[in-house]
């Protein structure tokens, strides 16, 4: 089944030749439109543009236009596979940005990998954007040119780190309401200390008034749990090291597992067994959001005992998927006109997509990824927030 689905998606590429198109809004059918949209009547909006720059929201596209950048750095499932081949799922993105949120967006992969030159290229780019979506950039230069980023006056968004971790929250919250437990009262594994477990990780504890930080959170990484004994650690590892794991535990993820409430996994495929689920508390949350292999199948985590299993996966119940978050936020934030995406936004995000489901169950708590009640509620509990 999955090869016809990559046969058939090459097919569908190659009958398409790009998945995106641009299409003016008014027809030019006489030389009257003709100087309407171009020479010489532009001139006019041009002339209060320059004299007011917000005029530009008013009269041209900025309003409603968002840039997915990428330098096929971390494309996921594939990895480094540059700009070029980064490009069919860039054009993705912006076919989600522009139906389920009805923003236009624009694939822009960029043939350099140097934190500096992204930043220099992106602060270029803003007059022509209201936002900007970073996309499948490796960590840590995808930390590094956000945080440069936030001051050019619109907001940017990495979306591997927040969208997933809008939408891991989003889940758990409704989980922990069908398993009847509390965060405050919960010990977390993430596995996995890339973009999205790290974002994963400081969301969680984080914490705000209505979302309590778990009681102990535990990040590993392909050489077991991130810990102080640790001298390998990256700069951005070691602050892991300062906010998780208050037990100063050593080992490998099993060993985080044991007697652990919740495991997220953003790592591999394969990972995990059921006798590994085995060992942690009495009805166990997992996700296991490897694509497209998860760490561990639906099946099997149950059989270890698992309540709750969500993937990355369409075919399995209780999908994560970041679309759940980014079109509504960005719609959200484009409405509001902000500057910057908050986090006080990203939890209103995620309390908005959790509320979405009134009475979650085992296989159902998350909104299913196309639903379209989505993307009006997060852009209106976004824009809220963004004052």
């Amino acid at each position: 089944m999955e090869e016809d689905i990559y046969d058939r998606s090459v097919e569908l590429h190659t009958r398409l030749k790009g998945k995106i198109t641009v299409r003016g809004k008014q027809e030019i059918t006489g030389l009257h439109d003709l100087s309407l949209v171009y020479s010489p009547g532009v001139a006019r909006p041009s002339e209060l543009i320059s004299k007011d720059h917000a005029k530009a929201y008013d009269l041209t596209w900025k309003g409603n236009s968002i840039a997915v950048v990428s330098d096929g750095s971390a494309v996921l499932g594939l990895g480094n596979i540059g700009p070029e081949a980064a490009l069919p799922v860039m054009e993705g993105k912006a076919m989600l940005f522009s139906q389920l949120a009805g923003i236009d967006a624009i694939p822009l992969c960029v043939a350099t990998q140097n934190t500096d030159e992204i930043v220099a290229i992106v602060r270029a780019l803003a007059p022509t954007f209201g936002g900007i979506n970073l996309e499948d950039i490796a960590a840590p230069r995808c930390f590094e040119i956000e945080k440069a980023l936030q001051d050019i006056g619109i907001p940017v968004f990495h979306d591997d780190q927040h969208g997933t971790a809008i939408v891991v929250l989003a889940g758990l919250i409704n989980a922990l309401k069908v398993v009847g437990k509390h965060m405050a009262d919960c010990t977390v594994v993430i596995n996995g200390a890339g973009a999205a477990g790290s974002a994963i990780a400081h969301f969680l504890l984080q914490g705000t008034g209505e979302f309590s930080a778990p009681r102990n959170l535990i990040i590993c990484d392909s050489h077991g749990i991130i810990s102080s004994t640790r001298t390998d650690l990256t700069e951005d590892k070691q602050n892991l090291v300062a906010i998780t794991n208050k037990e100063n535990m050593e080992g490998s993820v099993r060993d985080a597992l044991m007697g652990a409430d919740i495991f997220v996994g953003v790592s591999r495929g394969g990972l995990l067994h059921a006798e590994d689920i085995a060992i942690m508390n009495k009805d166990a949350i997992v996700f296991a959001l490897a694509n497209p292999t998860p760490e561990i199948t639906p099946d099997e985590a149950r059989a270890g005992g698992a309540v709750i299993v969500a993937t990355g996966r369409s075919d399995f119940p209780n999908q994560v998927n970041n679309v759940l978050a980014f079109p509504g936020i960005f719609r959200g934030a484009l409405d509001s006109r902000a500057q910057r995406i908050t986090p006080a936004m990203q939890y209103a995000a995620s309390k908005a997509i959790a509320d979405l489901v009134s009475h979650p169950t085992a296989d159902r708590i998350l909104p299913g990824p196309l639903d379209p009640t989505v993307v009006p509620a997060v852009a209106k509990a976004v824009a809220k927030h963004s004052k």
